[in-house]
């Protein structure tokens, strides 16, 4: 790291949204909540800001998330240890020893940038900004044996690629064709974004490679985000925004390749193949899950064919 280059101490994870794709289900429950399985997304998303080496979580939540979190952001753990004495401490609790969880409110859900705009004014230095509905994992397992070192490393790359060059940085994961309409699309050359188009026509689209909620933003980003209003450019402030980057110094595309896997809980049915798809590859779940989806697979088809 040069030594005009400050570290990443923050990392700001969005949950202000209101989640209504997920309704009926996110009537009881923030959706940054609903459990991967057996635990929780916000849990996989706080384990993997510290496993990057950040001091400070920021959450922006909402008003209802706010008190529906208030008991968990108030204490380590809402239950002793003897509840579960096979699970580790982080497994029931929203935080992380040497990590400072910091409530942020929200009040209107107005995208991306507005979202950290409200965390801003506690925040010195580059920091990480994570969506705190998608889940990028490298290893599937179960709750006692996750935590932040064996957590997503989707995070540390970026700051180890900030490290490198100093230049702001986003995470990339490529997709099928037929979901690019899905995201926002980035066009790399050598590492570098020259290009984010937003939601494009698999017959338009520049490449496969689509942003999954990571980014690594530089200090400045407050000032810079006073050049593309709210007023004006409404939800795509973060797109201005990663495209000033591109015309004004550049910005690192990191991709995640193989083995990794992306979980999206932005609707039902999506995040049930996140849930199947995970358990899959768990190796305490796998054999039981595989074996059941096998018979009821060929019993419908049985049912079918008569």
């Amino acid at each position: 790291m040069g030594n005009n280059m400050r570290a990443v101490e923050d990392a700001v994870i969005l949950a202000g949204g209101k989640g209504t794709r997920m309704l009926p289900s996110s009537l009881y429950m923030p959706k940054e909540t609903m459990p991967l399985v057996d635990t929780p997304i916000l849990n996989h998303l706080i384990w993997e800001a510290a496993r990057a080496g950040v001091k400070r979580v920021h959450l922006v939540l909402s008003q209802r998330k706010l008190e529906i979190l208030d008991p968990f952001l108030s204490d380590v753990s809402i239950h002793d240890n003897e509840v579960r004495p096979d699970l580790p401490i982080h497994a029931l609790s929203l935080g992380v020893p040497g990590v400072q969880i910091i409530p942020h409110l929200q009040d209107s859900a107005n995208g991306v940038a507005d979202a950290v705009k409200q965390a801003l004014s506690d925040i010195n230095g580059p920091f990480l900004v994570i969506l705190g509905d998608m889940l990028i994992l490298q290893k599937h397992l179960p709750p006692n044996s996750s935590g932040p070192k064996t957590a997503s490393t989707a995070s540390k790359k970026l700051v180890e690629r900030y490290n490198e060059n100093g230049l702001p940085c986003l995470g990339l994961f490529p997709v099928e064709l037929r979901e690019v309409v899905n995201y926002g699309i980035a066009n790399l050359d050598r590492n570098m974004v020259v290009e984010i188009e937003e939601k494009p026509l698999e017959s338009q689209a520049a490449s496969n490679l689509a942003l999954c909620g990571r980014y690594l933003l530089p200090e400045e980003t407050g000032d810079i985000l006073e050049k593309y209003p709210l007023s004006k450019y409404g939800d795509l402030q973060s797109i201005y925004l990663l495209r000033h980057f591109i015309e004004y110094g550049g910005l690192n595309g990191v991709v995640y390749n193989s083995p990794s896997s992306m979980y999206d809980s932005g609707n039902p049915l999506v995040w049930l193949k996140s849930q199947i798809d995970h358990a899959l590859q768990r190796e305490d779940f796998k054999g039981n899950l595989s074996s059941w989806l096998s018979e009821k697979l060929e019993k419908m088809g049985e049912e079918s064919y008569h």
